[in-house]
């Protein structure tokens, strides 16, 4: 291995552009990619496996930017390898409409694996990544056949390693002995407040060591080292790697090299002609790239061909030799669903009593081993969320096949690793904990929805009714959050027939999903009496509507409930019909399921003449009253809970028939 000078040239040429791309937008991070760009060189020119011609090939390497800052670094390399990203997408660096927005987006730039700027996001969906590589590995390779063989590569810095998701995702990487995990640590000892020094001085390598990693220190000036320890890396067996790379932020700018200036502002145009006057190239040219490194750069692309093109090779002798498992690849890669699958769904009587986590469990246990790519597990709370299918196997180093996964207390990483396994393309992963602990979890909520990846969050004990734990694990605020999120679709079922079409919405919706079950037992909706399977995949519903027998010329009201509270709203409106009151029951399992049906269909269940409603839920009234109307009320809860029995909690906050006939009276 030799840096020969075209690998000096191009190295220039990535810090360059992205120097130039930061000075044009006058907004950016130059240090990062100046300081990076030599270990992010050799990794996509002389390590990894990827073709810039179709960057879906199913078998490339993973690469993840978790130092989303530096975009610019990503977006350079994207260019200059091949990827659709033209030189004047990187002129339109962070303005309106660009492929080249200020951190790195899945799904809006071509080549990009993952949306990363939170910090230490980035490296706990790696790990998922890699998850996701060994499950689908050890579930379809065959003997001469490695169909599923690659890395996940990733470019972490100093912020990534103080976040505390990193710690987790660390732990379990190096529990599961994810030896295809290579961390490339761009050790920079830059913060945005100045040296690392004022908060961060613990040994990242006996922490990483301890973790169960393999770790390695190189100079990160170096490009010959840096691509000994990659490949170093690549021999360890049972362990991820982590590389520590001594770097420079803003390597080669003679006034703000190692210092905090150049981490998030333009050098300035003074201070970027100084650098290119450094480094050879025209002083006041911009967007320069030397046509050797244009011509050099070409090889990446060559190379990649060649090698989807055996891939493609391989996989259609796998075909040929083990058609079962060819089928099986492509039901998990387009996430089929085969036919008749809705079989498989459990049946429920309208005999039975069972909280909707238990009912989702029953859903789980008659699709996980089913459906291939349906996998996933919980918090270290399976036996409360009902996550561990008993005819499954756990997930471990032992045997990387095994469909329940035992994330440990680590709810942050579990949500940011369900995304990694997510953006595999082969996995709908599902990951649960209590609702109240969703706290931990908003970054990779935020990300699932932003994204648009089929995470599936089971969130259990999903109120008051929690009881005696107290105001700890009792949610209030949590539907809320949930709700306020973009993207992600929020569903709280009723019951038992709800929670079987939460189940079937989300498995056919392919969307990220939050599903929100009771701990308590549930009556279970009578399917021949009311319209759930046709009512519940619409987000709300007509459950029960007034017998029209009423008299005494009472104005109508509506109920509106969601979950648990549904069957209070079904007692209420069964005396008010007594007293004379038409009364009405929607069920509104999911707010954004509701509001992608047509304007006529919720005019349909929410007339807007028929403003007089009562909305019941054990939750925050924040948002509701977008249902409520002016002429309606929320009964809701606006503070803490309290320790007591569930039922108890729930009598004394007013959750009871007499309240909400009495609330449904007193609307004007």
């Amino acid at each position: 291995m030799h840096t020969d000078q075209i690998d000096r040239l191009a190295i220039d040429t990535i810090r360059l552009l992205a120097v130039d791309m930061v000075e044009k937008a006058q907004s950016g991070h130059p240090g990062m990619p100046m300081g990076a760009a030599p270990m992010a060189y050799v990794l996509w020119t002389k390590i990894m496996k990827h073709n810039p011609e179709n960057p879906h090939w199913l078998n490339r390497d993973r690469f993840v930017l978790s130092a989303g800052h530096g975009s610019a670094l990503l977006y350079a390399l994207l260019h200059l390898t091949g990827y659709d990203l033209s030189m004047e997408d990187l002129k339109e660096f962070r303005q309106w409409g660009s492929k080249t927005p200020g951190h790195p987006e899945y799904g809006h730039t071509p080549g990009v694996e993952t949306t990363t700027g939170p910090l230490g996001q980035g490296l706990s969906n790696a790990v998922g990544m890699a998850i996701a590589e060994r499950y689908c590995a050890e579930r379809l390779n065959k003997k001469d056949f490695d169909l599923i063989d690659y890395h996940t590569y990733v470019i972490c810095g100093d912020g990534d390693l103080m976040e505390g998701v990193t710690s987790e995702a660390a732990s379990i990487a190096g529990h599961l002995k994810l030896d295809k995990l290579v961390c490339l640590y761009d050790h920079n000892r830059i913060s945005i407040e100045g040296s690392t020094d004022l908060a961060f001085t613990e040994s990242v390598h006996q922490r990483f060591e301890a973790y169960g990693w393999d770790v390695e220190n190189v100079d990160g000036n170096d490009p010959e080292a840096v691509e000994t320890a990659i490949l170093r890396a690549k021999k360890i067996s049972g362990k991820p790697s982590l590389i520590i790379a001594r770097t420079n932020i803003g390597f080669g700018s003679p006034n703000k090299q190692d210092s905090a200036s150049s981490h998030g502002s333009p050098l300035g145009a003074e201070e970027a002609a100084m650098v290119r006057k450094i480094f050879g190239f025209p002083e006041h040219s911009s967007f320069h790239v030397p046509e050797s490194v244009a011509a050099h750069m070409k090889n990446v692309l060559e190379k990649g061909r060649e090698q989807e093109t055996a891939w493609n090779e391989l996989r259609r002798s796998f075909g040929e030799r083990h058609p079962d498992s060819a089928s099986m690849l492509d039901a998990m890669h387009g996430h089929r669903l085969p036919d008749g699958w809705e079989t498989l769904l459990p049946v429920f009587s309208p005999d039975e009593k069972l909280a909707t986590r238990q009912a989702s469990s029953k859903v789980l246990h008659a699709l996980v081993g089913k459906l291939p790519f349906l996998i996933g597990g919980s918090a270290d709370l399976a036996p409360s969320t009902g996550t561990a299918v008993r005819h499954a196997v756990d997930f471990t180093a032992e045997n990387y096949g095994g469909e329940n996964f035992r994330f440990g207390v680590r709810e942050h990483a579990m949500g940011a690793i369900l995304n990694g396994m997510a953006l595999s393309g082969m996995i709908i992963p599902y990951g649960a904990t209590f609702l109240v602990f969703s706290d931990y979890m908003k970054p990779a909520l935020r990300l699932s929805a932003l994204m648009n990846v089929p995470s599936v969050f089971i969130f259990t004990h999903d109120s008051i009714a929690v009881g005696e734990d107290g105001p700890t694990h009792q949610p209030i605020e949590h539907l809320a959050m949930l709700r306020s999120i973009p993207g992600l679709t929020v569903i709280r079922p009723a019951d038992a027939q709800e929670t079987k079409s939460a189940w079937r919405t989300t498995l056919m919706s392919r969307k990220p999903t939050a599903l929100v079950f009771s701990r308590q037992g549930l009556p279970v909706l009578d399917a021949e009496k009311y319209p759930v399977a046709e009512g519940a995949p619409k987000g709300a519903y007509i459950l029960c509507d007034w017998s029209g027998a009423s008299g005494g010329g009472n104005r109508p009201v509506i109920l509106v409930a969601t979950g648990a509270e549904v069957h209070l709203a079904l007692e209420a409106r069964e005396q008010l019909e007594d007293e004379g009151i038409p009364a009405r029951v929607v069920s509104m399992p999911s707010w954004e399921l509701f509001e992608a049906q047509p304007a006529s269909y919720r005019e349909e269940v929410l007339p807007s003449g028929m403003r007089r409603r009562v909305i019941v839920e054990a939750a925050s009234t924040f948002g509701w009253h977008r249902y409520a109307t002016d002429e309606g009320t929320v009964l809701g809860i606006d503070r803490f809970g309290s320790s007591a029995p569930g039922g108890t909690v729930l009598k004394e906050y007013g959750f009871t028939v007499e309240h909400v006939v009495q609330a449904a009276k007193n609307l004007p």
